[in-house]
């Protein structure tokens, strides 16, 4: 049988921003699905060399931490730029760490990026002309959490 070699294609991302989102908690607890947390989103900013602006209040970030410990992001939030454009930012997410390190982090304290693993791929939807390139723009995340919230430093793929 003769193989075929699959033609391979290099990947490359350029930096796009970096969104910082406080949260509230609410603990649902733990459901048929598993251990459910919501967290309402206060506020928060986003920086990058080709936009700026403000997370609005209201947004919702479901956590649910499954039986093996990964937890799933399902995320909703609005950026609005400085020039006052609206751009909705959906995600889904993996958030993986040890139960030690949750409990650290639900308690408030500091814990190294490293020590877990937390990565998205947020979509974006506009209305806005000079944004609207973001519509037709996929980019994956390296998130960090801290006590009051979570960060995101987020790449385009090229």
């Amino acid at each position: 049988m003769e193989t075929q070699q699959a033609s391979q294609k290099a990947l490359s991302t350029e930096f796009l921003m970096e969104i910082r989102v406080d949260l509230d908690l609410q603990i649902i607890g733990d459901t048929p699905a598993g251990h459910r947390r919501l967290y309402p989103i206060k506020g928060g900013w986003g920086k990058g060399p080709q936009l700026q602006g403000t997370v609005l209040p209201g947004g919702s970030d479901s956590f649910l931490v499954c039986p093996d410990g990964t937890g799933i992001l399902d995320v909703r939030l609005t950026l609005k730029t400085d020039d006052d454009s609206l751009i909705f930012i959906t995600y889904r997410g993996l958030l993986y760490h040890t139960p030690s390190l949750d409990t650290k982090l639900m308690s408030g304290e500091a814990v190294d990026w490293s020590a877990y693993y937390f990565r998205i791929a947020p979509f974006c939807e506009t209305a806005s002309e000079k944004y609207g390139w973001l519509n037709r723009t996929l980019s994956i995340d390296v998130g960090e959490v801290d006590p009051n919230g979570v960060s995101y430093s987020v790449y385009q793929i090229k």
